[in-house]
């Protein structure tokens, strides 16, 4: 993974991170509900990741295709949540 990829995805998470924080922050009664909803985003990515890496690996790909392939659904979902908070 490109050294300025793998920056850019930790500031984004961590930007991710932080605005999810302070929504369950300031709404207390529906953090059950989107604390499920956000731990079951993060399980339908790795699955999703590893999916894609065990199919890569089948194909004979090389490590770092492999590699893309299993953070590709990771950085889909990171990217579109915080393209979603950013407009809110």
């Amino acid at each position: 993974m490109n050294p300025f990829a793998a920056a850019a995805l930790a500031w984004q998470a961590g930007f991710v991170f932080t605005a999810r924080s302070l929504q369950l922050w300031a709404e207390p009664a529906s953090a059950q509900a989107m604390l499920l909803r956000y731990a079951l985003e993060k399980q339908r990515a790795f699955e999703a990741g590893a999916l894609a890496a065990g199919q890569a690996m089948l194909a004979g790909a090389a490590a770092p295709a492999v590699m893309a392939a299993a953070m590709a659904p990771a950085e889909r979902r990171v990217r579109a949540n915080l393209r979603r908070l950013t407009k809110a």
